[in-house]
């Protein structure tokens, strides 16, 4: 394990097949287990790792948590309670390939959220880099027929997976004003706030529609979105981070639509149409254009 926390590369690349795995295990919890309550067992879950683990820490940075509880509260529900009901939401209306493909087109949403709240301003290449992304994001919502867009019956699960990208955008652009704190730290406190939050989103599923408790398979749904995409993908992300800069891993964030595809296909034979290699093209080339224009 220690050799393996220096390879950086080996840790990213990890990191995006497990967030990409998250896209298929929306799709395996269909049916065996409700979507909030999936998003309320898997925060408990890894709130009761790390809790033991960070929780000192956490005790010991109040003073730096307390004046932005507000703000991290905030950033809890969009970054992780919303974006998350939304992510398992989607997987009941959308293929994960489609849902794997969409959420490439957070860094892009990134972009553009950063000039709107910081000013931070964008070349030329950029922008193209952010309207190619988008024009894969359309091309995949409209399943290869871009002019449906202007018709009301788009896939209902694709504009929550968009809408959820937005929520998860503004969540990554808030990072940029976080507490002077242990990144590790930081993540234990957005885990606590986002099991509490969760639980009103619970309750309305129970009075609305019902639960559905898990079965075998969503309980091993539970356990795969708690453990993997939530505790190791994210210590492997924050140590390539420590490694060789956010700049650097944040590129390998691009590889989880492509991780996405491949395991739709190969575990749970999903079909992969023509539109959905253009998408991906698309999404990637743009994603690609924009960051390399960005680190020049």
């Amino acid at each position: 394990m220690d050799r393996l926390y220096e390879w950086p590369s080996v840790l990213l690349t990890l990191t995006a097949v497990f967030w990409a795995g998250n896209a298929v295990a929306s799709r395996l919890a269909v049916g065996h287990i409700s979507p909030f309550l999936l998003v309320f067992l898997r925060w408990v879950l890894v709130l009761a790792v790390l809790w033991p683990l960070y929780g000192g820490q956490v005790r010991e940075h109040w003073p730096e948590i307390r004046p932005r509880l507000v703000r991290i509260t905030l950033m809890g529900i969009f970054g992780f309670t919303g974006f998350n009901a939304l992510f398992y939401t989607a997987g009941y209306y959308t293929s994960a390939i489609n849902i794997g493909i969409l959420q490439g087109s957070i860094p892009v949403v990134v972009l553009a959220g950063a000039f709107v709240m910081y000013g931070t301003r964008a070349t030329l290449v950029q922008i193209a880099g952010v309207l190619i992304t988008m024009v894969g994001v359309i091309v995949v919502a409209t399943q290869g027929m871009p002019l449906s867009i202007l018709d009301i019956g788009l896939n209902r699960g694709d504009v929550a997976m968009l809408a959820a990208c937005v929520l998860y955008a503004f969540y990554t652009i808030a990072l940029r004003d976080r507490p002077d704190m242990p990144a590790i730290a930081f993540f234990t406190v957005l885990a606590l706030i986002s099991a509490i939050t969760s639980v009103p989103l619970l309750v309305a599923e129970a009075v609305m529609y019902g639960l559905a408790m898990p079965t075998l398979q969503g309980w091993l749904v539970t356990l795969f979105v708690a453990i993997f995409p939530s505790c190791v993908a994210q210590l492997f992300f924050l140590r390539g981070v420590d490694l060789i800069g956010p700049g650097r891993a944040g590129v390998f964030v691009n590889l989880v639509p492509v991780f996405a595809a491949v395991l739709a296909v190969t575990l749970i034979n999903e079909p992969f149409a023509m539109f959905h290699a253009v998408a991906l093209a698309l999404v990637i080339g743009g994603i690609w254009l924009a960051q390399r224009a960005g680190s020049k």
